[in-house]
């Protein structure tokens, strides 16, 4: 018998009895089972509310713990206060989100292990974990890609091969560029378009230009024939996300290849053709990338109009985004392949004074194009005016260029001098505060 003194509201102290339970009718009334009493324990020196007893170091209860989500969360986890078992309940607040992958994964243990890094389709969080979406521009290639899914305008790009002839066509309002191969071999090589520019001098240029302003433009970039086998196809599509790359386009010929406005042209076999695909379509996938694959054939020299059309569309089943038949015969032809291929897009390279007809925009955007190109439209301006004002000034000694306007000012203005000021300024940089009151 236990003695235990209580104080009433009066402040009265009473001395009231207390016969201690048996055990069994104490485990019996608790809501949370108590670990069996071990043999050589008393049964008085149970640890109970009221009654100090002894407790060994196995009869220690484990404190509360969270319990996740996919849990039953009903259940009373076992807790010691004071000597006392507790229930605790895990709050709903307390949860920690769990993917839908991740549950659908534990309640069937033969499925494969959910990935834990890239993108995931859905997401369930609690109410109070909710993580609003992040805002950020953009990519190129996201930008691109969504103006081919869901526009039908005709995207005309102008060809450009280095910073200066992006920068001017950027200038005059493009807002998608193409950097030809043929035009970045003769600008950084000097050399003519027979496949000698490396996987490396291509990677090195569509960088530099594609990340001039990569907000204010995207960027197609040629990728020649992928520069070899799978393996290294894989690796170039790689280093062209990488570049911010917008999308790139990889053909058939055969790696000793030459512009495709020039005759003589060969073509691999149809199998080492999808290989190409098939590689590129993998690397971009594997890269969760928006990058857009453009699939391009030259057999129509070689092998006839016919074997295009049968390569094109393997190419499409293959995850092509885009199709380019290059070397158009006629305008009926171009025409033509637009109607067999639909709705599938198609890209048109206009080369001036090349092997194919002359179509202007309108004619493209009338048949159904979906993006055209002008491979030449920098570079053979380019040629012809550098080629009049060397000559002149090697017949006249003068260039010719004095009273066009056209000084050192101007030409930094395009080049991005305003916006790199601007830089310095804001950084607390005062070495070029002059340049923009100054007549340069």
């Amino acid at each position: 018998m236990a003695h235990v003194k209580a104080t009433g509201d009066g402040g009265l102290a009473v001395d009231v009895a207390v016969k201690p339970l048996p055990v069994e009718e104490i485990q019996r009334l608790s809501f949370v089972k108590s670990p069996e009493t071990p043999p050589d324990t008393p049964a008085n020196d149970v640890n109970i509310s009221g009654i100090q007893g002894k407790t060994e170091p196995q009869d220690t209860l484990p404190e509360p713990s969270v319990q996740p989500v996919h849990e039953a969360q009903d259940e009373a986890v076992p807790a010691s206060t004071d000597g006392a078992e507790v229930q605790s309940k895990t709050k709903p607040q307390d949860i920690l989100p769990i993917s839908t992958t991740q549950l659908e994964a534990e309640s069937d243990p033969t499925s494969p292990p959910a990935a834990t890094e890239g993108y995931q389709d859905t997401v369930q969080t609690s109410p109070t974990n909710v993580v609003p979406p992040l805002a950020h521009p953009l990519s190129p290639a996201t930008r691109f890609k969504q103006k081919l899914r869901y526009t039908n305008d005709l995207i005309v790009c102008p060809g450009v091969y280095d910073g200066l002839s992006a920068r001017i066509a950027q200038a005059v309002g493009f807002e998608t560029l193409y950097m030809t191969g043929a035009g970045s071999t003769a600008s950084m090589l000097g050399m003519a378009d027979l496949g000698i520019a490396s996987r490396n001098d291509m990677v090195r240029n569509a960088d530099m230009i594609a990340n001039l302003d990569s907000h204010h433009f995207e960027l197609i970039a040629d990728m020649d024939t992928g520069y070899g086998g799978p393996v290294t196809v894989t690796e170039t599509v790689k280093q062209y996300i990488r570049a911010n790359v917008a999308a790139f386009h990889i053909e058939d010929q055969v790696l000793t290849k030459r512009c495709g406005h020039l005759s003589g042209k060969k073509v691999v076999t149809y199998d080492v053709f999808l290989s190409r695909i098939r590689a590129a379509r993998a690397a971009i996938d594997t890269a969760q990338a928006d990058i857009q694959l453009i699939a391009r054939t030259d057999a129509n020299q070689q092998l006839g109009y016919d074997e295009c059309i049968t390569r094109l569309k393997a190419a499409r089943n293959w995850g092509a985004d885009v199709g380019l038949l290059e070397g158009f015969k006629s305008k009926e032809e171009a025409a033509r392949a637009v109607k067999e291929l639909a709705p599938w897009p198609l890209l048109l390279n206009i080369v001036e004074n090349g092997h194919s007809p002359l179509i202007t925009v309108d004619e493209a955007r009338e048949m159904g194009f979906r993006i055209m190109i002008f491979s030449f439209a920098g570079l053979a301006p380019a040629f012809m005016a550098m080629k009049a004002a060397y000559g002149k000034l090697k017949d006249d000694g003068i260039t010719g260029i004095q009273g066009t306007g056209v000084g050192p000012r101007v030409l930094f203005d395009v080049c991005g001098l305003q916006e790199a000021v601007q830089v310095d300024e804001k950084a607390g940089g005062e070495d070029y505060k002059s340049i923009i009151t100054a007549s340069g």
